[in-house]
């Protein structure tokens, strides 16, 4: 794999994470639409559960291919990104709808 597929991985779980994120959370304080809650909650989940696949597959790769390692560990930075902000929206996602 090339080093521009490498880091177009990272870049793409982590737009679409955050993309759907905000649809989620934004889509329920617009609407209030709990379906919105349930499905960004679903997608904290399972996003969270392939977000750490692909780290791990980034990990491995980069192990077995030591020349590509600094690329794989730019592309998982990228997808960290999304754990403060995963954080921040499950919390405003608690706490709208404890009131």
């Amino acid at each position: 794999m090339k080093e521009e597929n490498i880091l177009t991985t990272g870049k793409l779980f982590f737009w679409l994470s955050f993309i759907l994120g905000n649809i989620c959370l934004f889509g329920y304080l617009i609407t209030k639409d709990e379906g919105f809650a349930f499905y960004g909650f679903m997608l904290l989940f399972f996003g969270s559960i392939l977000n750490v696949l692909v780290i791990i597959t980034l990990l491995i790769y980069g192990a077995f291919n030591k020349n590509y390692l600094d690329t794989c560990y730019k592309s998982i930075g990228t997808i960290l990104i999304n754990i403060p902000i995963a954080t921040l929206y499950a919390v405003i996602g608690i706490s709208i709808l404890n009131f």
